[in-house]
């Protein structure tokens, strides 16, 4: 819940604009900004291959659900991605894993692409069980998914304890995580398929540490938090592919 409109559109052009001279077509950038911003900054964006997502979604179609917004209505505006169960709808909303597969449907049925998140809090990590939590958090939002709609699906792992605290999960940690999740995603639908699931990292990834982990065989590309409000930042990582 960052930046107003005129900060917005400004943060916005520089990215596309260092974006276009800087970076390499193999690399996709996605903003995703506050609900009321995403016609602006879509407008900013089409012509420079940088796409759009939405901080969240609705689980229903449509309805009287005031000061919510639906994946269809995102459909229109044509949105390609839409952000499922970050750890701050988790924790603030209290969302769980049933409600977020619901979520995963409606979006999946409105062709846009899901960024689901996992992850572990402190305390889980501590006691050692955050495999199983994370694996968890796959099984139970994921599982009733046929091949064809988990392909739509990119997956995020944010240890919860990483996010805005300025901690970071070594490169170890990282891919020790990466790599249970494409496991427990291989022990359902196959190895074949669980190689074509893209797995982001988030949690205080900025440009000093982006290259080490993204050079984790597991680790897809990131969700970058913070430091997307600095756009020299910002493709910095993006450029550490």
């Amino acid at each position: 819940m960052n930046c107003n409109l005129d900060e917005a559109v400004k943060l916005c052009s520089e990215i596309v604009n260092i974006s276009k001279d800087e970076l390499q077509n193999k690399t996709e950038l996605v903003i995703i900004p506050p609900f009321p911003l995403l016609g602006e900054i879509k407008r900013l964006s089409k012509d420079f291959k940088v796409k759009t997502g939405a901080q969240n979604c609705h689980h229903e179609f449509s309805g009287a659900y005031t000061g919510e917004v639906s994946a269809a209505l995102l459909a229109t505006m044509a949105v390609d991605y839409v952000i499922v169960g970050h750890s701050e709808r988790r924790q603030y909303f209290h969302e769980t894993n049933e409600l977020l597969a619901k979520k995963l449907n409606i979006a999946i049925s409105q062709n846009l692409t899901p960024i689901y998140c996992c992850g572990e809090t402190l305390e889980q990590r501590e006691k050692g069980n955050f495999l199983s939590v994370n694996e968890t958090q796959i099984e139970e939002a994921l599982f009733h998914l046929n091949e064809n709609e988990l392909k739509q699906i990119v997956i995020a792992y944010e240890p919860v304890w990483a996010i805005g605290t300025g901690k970071t999960a070594s490169s170890e940690q990282a891919q020790e995580v990466h790599a249970a999740i494409r496991a427990k995603i291989a022990s359902k639908y196959g190895e074949e398929i669980a190689q074509q699931i893209s797995i982001l990292y988030g949690g205080s990834v900025k440009p000093s540490n982006a290259k080490e982990l993204f050079s984790q065989q597991d680790i897809d590309g990131g969700l970058i938090g913070g430091a997307s409000l600095n756009a020299r930042d910002f493709i910095e990582i993006a450029k550490s592919f």
